[in-house]
């Protein structure tokens, strides 16, 4: 299960198994064996090392949060891949300044018609 889990965050965060392990400071083939659960019980400090570079905690690893704590980990981390999306693909911090005075406004709109 916990292969399975940091395979899954992994792809998410867009990161290579080789990213992470270099990131990580394991080997390739300790994370990959981890990753295809060849590995049932890597150490606590190389999950702790893993859980650094993926920017999660340990319990969502290993699977230990709640179903609400989970979603919420989720959502952020959709939020956060939404940042990196915009900044790969060229858009400034300068731009998004004019994506939130849209959203004021949206706002502001909204509570007009109530």
């Amino acid at each position: 299960m916990i292969g399975k889990n940091i395979s899954e965050i992994r792809k998410r965060k867009g990161l290579t198994l080789t990213e992470l392990a270099e990131r990580a400071g394991i080997a390739k083939s300790n994370l990959s064996n981890i990753e295809r659960n060849l590995n049932q019980n890597p150490s606590i400090n190389i999950i702790e090392k893993i859980a650094v570079v993926l920017g999660v905690d340990v319990d969502t690893l290993l699977n230990t949060n709640t179903n609400v704590e989970a979603k919420q980990q989720e959502i952020e981390e959709e939020w956060i891949d939404l940042i990196h999306e915009l900044k790969e693909s060229g858009v400034e911090k300068e731009q998004i300044q004019g994506f939130k005075t849209l959203m004021e406004f949206i706002k502001w709109q909204n509570t007009q018609e109530k």
